[in-house]
């Protein structure tokens, strides 16, 4: 398989609390990775330092052997906390259609991209919400607009943190089945609290806390949960 993203020694801190040290990764084309670890472990901040938008102390990463902030178009994100006044007056249409302008790729016409739009709402269960106002939406179908509008791009990379956050069981099965479909076709970073979930949909698993450690979902221990972290992690050889 391909590389496509390479992380060599990469540490970095707030102030001068280290939060990742010395964190070593390669990820290949069309790979579904599961991150996970403790709040506070540094999940998030490998996400943005992987998208650019922060600077390591140390170590380097490339994408496609480019700096992220030279390869910005090429991730579609969906992140964690989304702020949003939620009187401000935009249809959940226009927040999917405005994931557009985060990649060069042209779209032929309006009429294609509002297309496009529409039948990712329909992916995501909001088909019927498309006129509705943004603010209007709950937490869990502000959500899903927000993995239609990193779709829409068509990005080489979808970074997903916590993309499941505040969905119903039913819900978040169907938006699963969605990114089994898209690993096909794109690289995926998943953030995501629900080990059980996590095990059964991705291919590799990394464990975050400040360091790192990959694992195939096989080789976890199924006594092993998230919410009963407790360093030493106990993990299959």
């Amino acid at each position: 398989m391909k590389k496509l993203i390479e992380i060599k020694n990469l540490s970095f801190c707030y102030n001068t609390k280290p939060i990742l040290k010395n964190i070593n990764l390669t990820i290949n084309e069309n790979e579904f990775i599961g991150i996970i670890g403790p709040n506070g472990g540094g999940k998030t901040t490998l996400l943005k330092l992987i998208m650019g938008f922060y600077e390591p102390h140390s170590g380097t990463i490339l994408i496609n052997k480019k700096k992220p902030e030279d390869i910005r178009n090429v991730f579609g994100y969906v992140p964690q906390v989304y702020s949003f006044k939620k009187t401000f007056p935009i249809s959940v249409l226009d927040v999917v259609i405005l994931g557009s302008l985060y990649n060069d790729k042209k779209i032929a016409s309006n009429k294609v991209l509002k297309e496009k739009a529409i039948d990712l709402l329909k992916k995501v269960g909001l088909k019927k919400f498309i006129n509705n106002p943004f603010g209007s939406l709950s937490g869990g179908q502000s959500q899903r607009v927000l993995i239609a509008r990193a779709l829409i791009s068509d990005p080489k990379i979808l970074i997903l943190d916590e993309p499941t956050a505040n969905i119903d069981s039913e819900t978040e099965e169907k938006i699963f089945d969605l990114f089994q479909d898209e690993k096909n076709k794109r690289t995926i970073l998943m953030v995501n609290h629900n080990l059980d979930t996590v095990i059964k949909k991705v291919e590799k698993i990394c464990i975050i806390e400040t360091t790192i450690e990959c694992h195939l979902p096989k080789d976890i221990c199924e006594h092993f949960k998230l919410g009963l972290y407790h360093k030493p992690i106990k993990l299959k050889k």
